[in-house]
């Protein structure tokens, strides 16, 4: 297995076909093996039922059905730990970073980087539609409070949803992974970190969207997260 696409869901039931049609879609011509891992968060919506209806003409596809909602870090994590590609992606169900992008993250990885990890903050980035100003006041905020808190050694941007791992390191990190909420990107970005994984962030076009689930309230769970994983990752003589 070349590559595995990981799918966190949680009520996509507006946006999941689209997003597994424009995959399918990229990967109409596509000559490895691949398989897309979608993983239902406990959804109450008909979220599952989508996903089980594109199986026919998207053979690629796999269902988990966590039957209960854990949060985005444990359904990334279940997703990851299931698959069985060389090189293992995981992306947001709204598509905002196109799987488009794939082939120059392949690319990165192929050439010695462990991880390869969207970033709207790199000079290169461009915004189709941008978040509007509150969201983006709070993304600061928030980016200063990362930094702070646990130092990650210039990465710019630890929450957009489109990161690439080599089978190694997604193995390696995933199965140490405490943190089920949104927080779990700044957990396995500070393991890698602190192990000496190459990391490579890069630019990348983004489509803001209206329906994004990240709110203050989302904010402030996790930085009681962050002080979890600080905790942990820099607790004296315990491996992370």
């Amino acid at each position: 297995m070349f590559l595995s696409i990981i799918i966190p869901c949680f009520n996509e039931e507006s946006r999941i076909n689209i997003t597994l049609s424009r995959i399918a879609e990229h990967f109409s011509t596509f000559k490895r093996e691949y398989e897309i891992i979608v993983v239902n968060d406990g959804s109450t919506d008909n979220t599952a039922k989508i996903i089980d209806s594109f199986k026919t003409q998207i053979p690629q596809i796999k269902l988990i059905d966590l039957g209960a909602n854990i949060g985005k870090g444990g359904a990334v994590k279940a997703g990851m730990l299931e698959a069985r590609g060389q090189y293992r992606l995981f992306m947001d169900a709204d598509n905002s970073t196109s799987i488009d992008n794939i082939k120059r993250f392949l690319e990165y990885a192929k050439n010695g980087y462990d991880i390869v990890i969207s970033s709207r903050q790199m000079p290169d980035s461009t915004f189709v539609l941008k978040q509007p100003l509150n969201r983006r006041i709070l993304g600061a905020v928030f980016r200063t409070i990362v930094a702070i808190i646990i130092p990650l050694r210039g990465i710019k941007d630890t929450q957009n949803g489109f990161k690439l791992f080599t089978k190694s390191a997604a193995d390696s990190l995933f199965s140490r992974q405490s943190t089920n909420g949104w927080a779990f990107d700044i957990e396995i970005l500070a393991m890698a970190v602190k192990h000496k994984y190459k990391i490579k962030e890069v630019g990348i076009e983004w489509t803001n969207d209206a329906d994004s689930k990240m709110s203050l309230k989302g904010m402030i769970n996790m930085l009681f997260e962050l002080i979890k994983i600080r905790a942990k990752m820099y607790k004296r003589n315990t491996p992370a």
